[in-house]
């Protein structure tokens, strides 16, 4: 919607990631998990080099909040002296581990857990 394109692979994401850049951004994330294949692959780009993520696709309705939650993530990183592409590289290891442990609560769309790793630590299911 930023730059008007459809998006519907890899090198779209690549050229969409150069559009956003000249918008005036520093850095990008174009997030793939909607291109319909068994892995969600995001590209990453800091105006010299791209990278790829991947993370295996999780099947459920339990993901509202992620977007937030892994702009929070990244940015939380970021705070804690990363690298931009480690920074991102965690943050997808936190939402994927967040989207695996979602919690199906109320009707339709459930909230990803935040806290699944801190469960897990305490010995917490």
């Amino acid at each position: 919607a930023l730059i008007n394109m459809k998006i519907n692979n890899v090198d779209e994401m690549k050229s969409a990631a150069q559009e956003i850049l000249k918008l005036g951004a520093n850095k990008v994330v174009v997030k793939g998990g909607h291109l319909g294949a068994d892995r969600a692959t995001d590209i990453l780009f800091d105006g010299k080099e791209f990278k790829k993520l991947h993370s295996h696709r999780v099947e459920t309705k339990n993901t509202h909040g992620t977007g937030c939650t892994f702009s929070s993530a990244i940015a939380a990183n970021i705070a804690l002296g990363k690298g931009f592409f480690e920074a991102v590289s965690h943050a997808k290891e936190y939402i994927t581990g967040a989207i695996e442990h979602s919690l199906s609560i109320g009707q339709g769309y459930g909230p990803t857990h935040h806290f699944f790793d801190l469960y897990a630590k305490a010995g917490i299911s």
